[in-house]
């Protein structure tokens, strides 16, 4: 059986390349008797990701009406027709959706052609479609960049799907056992037809745990996420099980044995990832805050000498003047190295008048992702399409107090984990007590704090699990803790790693920052179509620095800031670690708490779970 596009979308080769984010959607009818695909359906879940992909719409239908696929696309690189998606190798060849971007597709595309293959464009899509031609699902070995893609193949009748690494781009799917629909967003793919929307015991309960929806779980029974840094085959027999092509932990113990003894260069390794993440046609801009990292980024790029550097700093009005304000100190760094600077600052009438347009962009509910919400919109309204961020540098140069504090913890209290009846002792009788004067978590510290992986829950969690019963059905919590397995995972996240800087930073990579940061990226920076690059979170950059996160003495802030050629100013190295403070939660909860609600950093997770849009079956 061939698959071909429909006569008045006859497959074109152009010229120029296309690197975008964009917004992706799939309809496979894979079981016998299964509905063919209706375009209608396709279309009612791809448009409501028009902010993700302004600049065009595309769609592909099988001519037996078994596979549909569908695209809107921001474009980035020759934001010409050229790229338009989907995209075919040949009129009875695979074809692919693709939401992304592959940084290395020249490098990719010269050895293609060295190989003999003839390629018409200079788009990374259709490095994609030689790719899986050539090696099929191995193709992802070969890949750096971000990226979920979908790619149907009418000669083996399945279809490929793909997440990148990190978890970087987003990909859900539902299967009810005889059509699979897929989407980039939960929202959108919630559009379609025969989603089960029962609520899903595992989503509810780890939202209240960790402040997120931990993958692969969502809020609804029906609706996966494919995991980061795995492929999914679907065929005629219906989804297998993803498949693990990445895995940070593996990656920081093969990288330490490989690289045993060497120190890395830590410039060199910067400057490769910041230039791999600046190829675009349009301006890109880096977020700078007043903190290492953004600075950092800002340094390097300041390097490869290109046009002059744009740089955005979001204040806010209610800090100007206090030691809470970033912008004095960002503006210091952008006059050092000369970048084209802008400021904005926010107010709580600003706030509260875009609260509703957030919450509706939210994809899934989150504790975070306001600041990047707020400062993607603020470079939208400036002009841009592309921003660095930050994001990553944390967890690979030990930024958090975690990495203090969970060593402390798992060497003190580890031999109350030898008597487990102890732990739970202690907690059942100073709970109540506790919860009076100071935080509940201190309740656990003898029952959570004695291995690297229960001290992270007992660190980053955000209700602890006794007292998840207090917030949802008791039923839903015990089928949902049971369902999350969180300490297991977590005791399989730092398996094999020897030393602590490698242990937590499996643990802030893999869970926070995998869960929350960059989800929160990719749906607040694609509610303003902004795309937001991290080159700090980057395997070739991991693998790289793995030797030396094994090492006795890890690089840190100090290190990365002064790598660049011309190092940060000393006011930015010895400011202290403060986090990027945002006041919007006491914007919001101001006048929920005078009316009698609860107030504080808690409240806020209330008022995200009242206020995301769970539909009516939850």
């Amino acid at each position: 059986m061939r698959c071909a596009r429909r006569p008045r979308e006859a497959v074109v080769f152009r010229t120029g390349a296309n690197e975008f984010m964009c917004g992706i959607n799939a309809i496979l009818s894979y079981a016998e008797g299964a509905p063919p695909v209706d375009r209608a359906e396709l279309l009612r879940v791809r448009d409501p990701m028009v902010a993700r992909g302004p600049d065009d719409a595309g769609e592909w239908l099988c001519s037996t009406g078994r596979v549909g696929l569908g695209h809107r696309r921001l474009a980035i690189i020759d934001p010409s027709p050229a790229g338009h998606q989907p995209m075919a190798l040949r009129p009875d060849g695979p074809v692919v959706t693709f939401n992304g971007e592959i940084y290395n597709f020249r490098e990719l595309r010269a050895e293609l052609v060295a190989q003999g293959r003839q390629l018409r464009t200079q788009s990374d899509t259709e490095v994609l479609l030689h790719l899986y031609d050539r090696d099929g699902a191995g193709m992802v070995a070969h890949l750096r960049g971000m990226y979920a893609f979908a790619i149907w193949d009418p000669a083996r009748q399945g279809m490929l799907l793909a997440r990148d690494p990190f978890g970087i781009k987003q990909l859900y799917f539902a299967d009810d056992g005889r059509t699979l629909r897929l989407a980039s967003t939960v929202k959108a793919l919630r559009a379609g037809a025969g989603i089960d929307t029962r609520p899903c015991a595992a989503g509810h309960v780890g939202f209240f745990l960790w402040g997120h929806v931990p993958d692969p779980y969502t809020l609804f029974d029906g609706i996966s996420a494919l995991p980061a840094g795995s492929i999914l085959w679907v065929d005629r027999s219906g989804p297998g099980a993803p498949e693990t092509f990445f895995d940070i932990g593996q990656d920081l113990r093969d990288g330490a044995e490989a690289g045993r003894g060497t120190v890395p260069d830590l410039h060199g390794l910067m400057v490769d990832s910041v230039r791999q993440h600046f190829v675009s046609d349009v301006p890109v801009g880096v977020f700078l805050s007043a903190g290492i990292d953004s600075a950092a980024i800002t340094a390097f790029a300041s390097e490869l000498n290109g046009p002059p550097l744009r740089t955005l700093t979001l204040g806010f009005g209610e800090f100007a003047g206090s030691e809470k304000d970033e912008v004095p100190l960002a503006e210091t760094v952008a006059a050092r190295f000369g970048t084209i600077h802008q400021t904005r600052r926010i107010r709580r009438d600003d706030f509260m008048a875009g609260a509703d347009a957030m919450f509706a962009a939210m994809d899934q509910p989150t504790i975070d992702g306001v600041n990047v919400y707020f400062v993607a919109r603020e470079a939208h309204a400036i002009g841009l399409k592309v921003a660095l961020s930050g994001l990553g540098g944390d967890e690979l140069f030990g930024g958090y107090p975690s990495f203090g504090q969970i060593p402390r913890m798992a060497g003190l209290f580890r031999p109350a984990a030898a008597m487990p009846w102890l732990g739970r002792g202690f907690r059942m009788i100073s709970a109540p007590l506790l919860r009076r004067f100071t935080s509940p978590k201190y309740a656990g510290m003898l029952e959570y704090g004695g291995g690297y992986g229960s001290a992270y829950l007992l660190r980053r969690g955000f209700f602890m699990p006794w007292e998840l019963p207090s917030l949802l059905d008791p039923e839903m919590v015990r089928e949902g803790w049971g369902a999350l397995e969180t300490r297991a995972r977590l005791d399989r996240t730092v398996e094999g790693l020897t030393t602590p800087r490698q242990k937590v930073s499996a643990l802030e990579l893999s869970w926070y920052m995998r869960n929350q940061l960059l989800r929160d990226a990719d749906w607040a920076g694609m509610a303003h179509s902004l795309e937001i690059r991290m080159p700090f979170v980057d395997p070739i950059l991991l693998r790289g620095l793995a030797p030396g996160l094994a090492s006795a003495n890890p690089p840190g802030k100090g290190d990365l800031a002064r790598a660049p050629r011309s190092p940060l100013p000393d006011a930015v190295l010895n400011r202290p670690k403060t986090g990027f403070e945002v006041p919007v939660r006491e914007w919001l909860l101001a006048s929920r708490a005078d009316a009698g609600g609860e107030s504080g950093f808690r409240g806020w997770a209330g008022e995200v779970y009242r206020r995301y849009d769970k539909g009516p079956a939850v």
